[in-house]
């Protein structure tokens, strides 16, 4: 594939993030990274979820950028954390249910590292926001688990589906836990001339508005960093 000076590129295969793109208007290309995350995890034991987020983001924008030097780059990394554990896509229903119940009842942190690299300039940040999610029976979360939409969401729910009905409360970036900050990621683009230079905040509270989320409260969107 030939890239141009101005082609966006998307290194992931999430369609959460490729709605959110389609949605702002970009005009962009999937390209996943075929990065080892379980390995890069591995060599980053012991490291801050953060700086583990930033690590594989950066990773993903720099193997899709060698490819294509001439492209613009997005690439972003999403971690569900509770207690300074990080928990995963689940990889069966056992495991879906234990995440689940980890933090039915109880607050936790989505953590998004956003990526964007052209050449070898690269820009990143990372957006975190805070999720309360409902108590809940066991017989519930069985029930939302057996529709299929826990196994490729880390933690093992999805705040713009089903899941949802799981949350009680988010502070922060509703957007970040669903994958992509466009706050973050608009700030970043612009500087390539990529989306129009407008305000990120306000960009984000639109589109938050937009894919109308309801069931649960919703904080307001925090400064950015």
């Amino acid at each position: 594939m030939a890239a141009t000076a101005t082609q966006l590129l998307l290194a992931s295969a999430s369609p959460r993030r490729s709605e959110l793109l389609e949605r702002l208007g970009l005009d962009f290309t999937v390209d996943p990274s075929d990065v080892d995350e379980e390995a890069l995890e591995r060599q980053l034991a012991g490291s801050m979820p953060s700086e583990i987020a930033a690590a594989l983001a950066s990773a993903k924008a720099a193997s899709i950028a060698d490819r294509h030097p001439d492209a613009v780059v997005l690439a972003a990394d999403t971690m569900v954390v509770i207690e300074g554990v990080i928990l995963g896509k689940p990889v069966d229903e056992e495991d879906a249910l234990g995440m689940l119940r980890r933090l039915a009842g109880r607050c936790h942190e989505v953590i998004t590292s956003v990526v964007v690299q052209a050449g070898d300039r690269s820009h990143g940040a990372s957006v975190t926001s805070r999720v309360e999610m409902r108590a809940c029976s066991d017989e519930r979360l069985r029930a939302y688990i057996a529709s299929g939409e826990p196994f490729d969401k880390a933690g093992g729910y999805a705040v713009q589906g089903g899941g949802a009905t799981l949350v009680k409360r988010v502070e922060g970036c509703l957007l970040n836990v669903m994958g992509l900050p466009v706050c973050s990621a608009i700030s970043r683009l612009a500087r390539h001339g990529l989306i129009a230079e407008q305000d990120p905040l306000q960009a984000c509270a639109s589109l938050t508005a937009a894919l109308r989320f309801n069931g649960f409260e919703l904080s307001a969107h925090p400064p950015l960093v």
